[in-house]
């Protein structure tokens, strides 16, 4: 009997050499078996072995699907693009951490752009918005840094803590109602998913337990298998998360951290509301429960909602960072610690390699400094706000939810469509999207959504690709 790997080698290469296409159902499992002349349990660790691969998708009641995005490489996880930086991206076993949903490429002849991939693909995906007039901006800060006696300093590794200048840089950015970050309690990581993957190193150990949102930034799901963290959803509402879900989660096996997005929460949008943060900080406090709170797209959102770290400053690590408000190529991470954690935290910085480059830090706090990215993060609220006009014109009549300042929207996709067959067909026309399954912890949940990036493309052709996916989704798959 051919062992359980070899024939899913031959499934992963039939599904690569695109015999078997995104979104076509495979036979169930005991037909499988029959047709391979193998057990029926050897078939389920083949399915299992291209789930674990990220090739297959399987769909409680449903089948087991090839995913939207199986021809992809799996390596993207704590880089800011797939074709920027990828220093640094290593998990705490020194491997690199993997699989961000990269861009696919369509064959389709519909699309906007004239068609299926290469430069014509429209990419709603990736999301790192950029401004007219953008570079004019960041270049006036960086002309001093490239003098010769400049670069050498600024070309040497930068401590976890930065420097007192970035410090207290950073303290201003994120001050907001009053509230104002202790300079000592910030640390710095070359991109904002490194601050993420530093601080759950630093406080869950292997084998440990990390509460989550049922919906979560996939990031955060590569980063738990690299460290053999357990991700456990808590339930969330209209508000979202469930504090009495927090609860028995805890008691059902003690949690060692809560992973939250709390503003502009990727997906969804969703933002809680003042009331549910005071219940929330109120309960971690009480469990003695750390918390790590994600806050990459709150410049977007002009609510008066007080971050989690002013409620519940000695249960939460703040993250944050640059990529988002100027750009993924040159850009810092940084994390608000409490104080006894900062040594912690930092540790896991240095060992796991994901300091921040001094060059970066420097130019950072000159872009702070002189008031660039304040312009910047200005003209992106104002474009974002764009956008989501376009996109309510364009998929009006269709259940859709996004904020009304975000770069981003959750699609639930109208009967029959499937989010992995929708996207497959979507690339199809040069149109690259996620599927709702790359976000969703428990695998049994299966949501027919989508979601769209609308920072990474111009606004013509975010518009065409738009109407075309309305085109597309008032279809019958």
């Amino acid at each position: 009997m051919d062992d359980f790997r070899g024939i899913a080698d031959r499934i992963a290469l039939d599904i690569a050499r695109g015999r078997l296409r995104a979104g076509q159902r495979l036979p169930p499992q005991r037909a499988f078996a029959r047709r391979h002349g193998i057990a029926a349990s050897t078939a389920g660790r083949v399915y299992a072995e291209l789930v674990r691969r990220g090739l297959v998708v399987g769909e409680v009641g449903r089948g087991t699907f090839v995913r939207a995005t199986a021809d992809l490489p799996r390596s993207w996880a704590l880089v800011e693009d797939r074709n920027g930086d990828r220093n640094g991206g290593r998990g705490r076993d020194g491997g690199r951490d993997e699989n961000r949903n990269g861009g696919r490429d369509g064959d389709g002849d519909e699309g906007p752009g004239g068609g299926g991939g290469g430069a014509g693909r429209v990419n709603l995906e990736l999301n790192y918005p950029v401004v007219a007039g953008q570079a004019e901006l960041l270049a006036p800060a960086l002309a001093p840094l490239l003098r010769a006696d400049a670069l050498t300093v600024a070309l040497r590794p930068a401590p976890a803590d930065g420097t007192p200048d970035a410090r207290e840089a950073v303290a201003a950015l994120l001050a907001t109602g009053g509230w104002r970050p202790d300079p000592g309690r910030v640390l710095f990581t070359g991109n904002a998913r490194q601050a993420i993957a530093a601080t759950l190193a630093s406080l869950v150990p292997p084998g440990g337990r990390v509460g989550v949102e049922p919906l979560t930034y996939p990031l955060v799901k590569e980063v738990a298998g690299r460290l053999s963290v357990t991700l456990v959803p808590v339930a969330t509402d209209d508000e979202g998360p469930v504090v009495e879900s927090v609860l028995a989660a805890h008691r059902s096996g003690p949690l060692s951290a809560l992973y939250l997005q709390p503003t502009l929460h990727n997906p969804t949008s969703l933002t809680v509301p003042a009331g549910r943060r005071e219940h929330l900080a109120r309960a971690v406090r009480d469990l003695g429960l750390p918390v790590v709170e994600d806050r990459i797209w709150s410049f977007l959102h002009g609510g008066a909602e007080p971050p989690l770290a002013a409620l519940a400053p000695e249960q939460v690590h703040l993250v944050d960072g640059l990529s988002k408000r100027v750009a993924p190529g040159l850009t810092v991470g940084f994390a608000v610690v409490p104080r006894d954690r900062v040594a912690a935290v930092a540790d896991a910085v240095r060992s796991g390699g994901w300091g921040a480059g001094a060059f970066a830090l420097e130019a950072a706090v000159r872009w702070l400094g002189d008031g660039t990215v304040a312009r910047l993060a200005e003209a992106k609220r104002a474009q974002a706000r764009r956008r989501q006009g376009i996109l309510r014109e364009a998929l009006d009549g269709f259940a859709v939810r996004a904020d009304p300042g975000g770069y981003f929207a959750w699609w639930e996709l109208p009967a029959p469509w499937r989010a992995d067959e929708f996207t497959a067909v979507a690339a199809a026309h040069g149109i690259a999207i996620t599927p709702g399954t790359a976000f969703r912890v428990d695998p049994r949940r299966t949501p027919d959504a989508v979601r769209l990036g609308l920072a990474s493309t111009e606004e013509p052709e975010l518009a065409g690709a738009l109407c075309t996916l309305a085109r597309l989704a008032a279809r019958h798959p």
